[in-house]
């Protein structure tokens, strides 16, 4: 019997092997057509409330009255030209050149009331009329600027501490002022040495000099440590100074007994101080770790009077930790090293040691000088480091709260701010210890 295959009502068997490939997907290409309603929108936004902050702490009524502009200038106002080169601090852009990309930034230009910035030969021709007397106008305006902004945020310290230090800014090519001198990352390279001191309680930047890479004079030292002390707020009842090996000289000494700085600094390796070491009563120090400690009073060659001098003792075979090595200078005999200090506290030995080791914080801050741009050691020059950005005296971070209302209606401000990202606030006076 035939069976018609029309008539057969049996399911045909799938069929075997892969199937169609897949259609390929959607990409997103130079031809793909797109569009944009929005207006005005900006990826710097946050520059508003830092505009607001200037406002609120009358930023352009101290300009106008400290600096001395001779200029006239056409492009726009004087203050404007000062005014946007802080705020590009601010956004991070460190260089004049880079202002192009903010050229016309619809933020930034609102801000300064302006159709578009200026291009960079207008900026650099604006920095080659300033005086060199703007340099210590800036430093005025940045001393008062910080006073503000600890009024504003109800920052009240009755101690500061400065950090002083120097850092090794590396170079190339032929720029003037680079030396070959002490360089430990880059050995034989030329480079900078710059001074910089910071606030350890507030982690501010107090004072900055951009200077060649040899290693600073006693009366260069003096004459930065002088400048620092100055910009010390009003209510500041004690100021704390520490400082490494760089610092040990007469002139730093004497600088800060003048101001009435109670301070302790790093001693440098010589031969009457080993003799001094060899000759003095050690005793266990089980506070610290050194195997022994002692102090006595050395007057080194050329000081007027004899100093405190507190040291601490390591055995040979104890070799101290890497990060500890950095910060301190060893005294390396035959069966011991040595680290020795000199102060003018009549604290406890272990005491002193802690308080200088929180001095590493300042390494951090130097870092981040180097690699921030907002506080570049290369950007825009001598005059515009002493501009108040960020770290360098406005701190927009203490003004967070004191901008903002609370709940009840009053400022987070009016609240009581003694220490900052958990610094430690103490005294020291007389024969009293550390207290935290």
């Amino acid at each position: 019997m035939v069976i018609s295959e029309k008539q057969r009502s049996a399911k045909k068997p799938a069929k075997q092997g892969s199937g169609e490939d897949a259609p390929e997907p959607i990409k997103i290409g130079a031809s793909t057509p797109y569009d944009f309603d929005s207006k005005n929108l900006t990826a710097y936004g946050g520059l508003l409330p830092v505009a607001t902050m200037l406002e609120k702490l009358k930023f352009r009524q101290l300009v106008e009255q400290t600096l001395t502009v001779k200029r006239v200038t056409r492009a726009m106002p004087w203050y404007q030209f000062v005014l946007s080169m802080v705020l590009a601090l601010y956004v991070g852009f460190s260089r004049l050149h880079h202002l192009r990309f903010l050229a016309r930034e619809p933020m930034l230009v609102g801000i300064l009331e302006i159709l578009e910035l200026p291009p960079q030969c207008t900026f650099w021709r604006f920095l080659a009329s300033l005086h060199l007397t703007v340099a210590q106008q800036l430093v005025e305006v940045q001393r008062q600027m910080r006073q503000r902004v600890w009024e504003a945020a109800n920052v009240k310290l009755k101690s500061v501490t400065f950090d002083t230090d120097t850092t090794v800014h590396t170079v190339y090519g032929k720029q003037m002022g680079a030396r070959r001198s002490y360089n430990p990352k880059n050995r034989g390279k030329k480079s900078f040495q710059p001074l910089l001191t910071f606030l350890a309680e507030t982690k501010e930047f107090v004072g900055g000099e951009l200077r060649n890479g040899d290693r600073p004079t006693g009366k260069q030292i003096a004459k930065h440590l002088e400048s620092v002390m100055s910009t010390v707020p009003k209510g500041v009842q004690v100021i704390y100074g520490r400082a490494d090996c760089g610092f040990y000289c007469r002139e730093a000494v004497e600088t800060y007994e003048k101001y009435g700085c109670q301070f302790i600094v790093v001693a440098q390796k010589t031969a009457r101080l080993l003799e001094e070491l060899k000759a003095a009563h050690w005793k266990r120090s089980p506070r610290t770790d050194a195997d022994e400690q002692c102090e006595f009073w050395y007057q080194p060659t050329g000081w007027e009077r004899a100093y405190r001098f507190i040291a601490l003792r390591y055995k040979k075979e104890r070799e101290p930790q890497e990060q500890e090595s950095e910060q301190y200078q060893l005294f390396e005999t035959g069966k011991y090293l040595y680290r020795v200090f000199v102060t003018n506290m009549d604290a406890a030995i272990d005491l002193l040691v802690w308080f200088y080791r929180q001095r590493a914080s300042a390494e951090n801050l130097i870092k981040e000088a180097n690699n921030d741009g907002r506080a570049s050691l290369q950007a825009l020059g001598h005059e515009l480091r002493a501009l108040p950005t960020g770290h360098a005296g406005l701190q927009p971070e203490l003004l967070v709260g004191a901008l903002q209302p609370r709940k009840d209606g009053r400022r987070r401000g009016d609240e009581t701010r003694t220490t900052v990202d958990d610094a430690t606030a103490f005294s020291i006076s007389g024969g009293q210890d550390l207290v935290s």
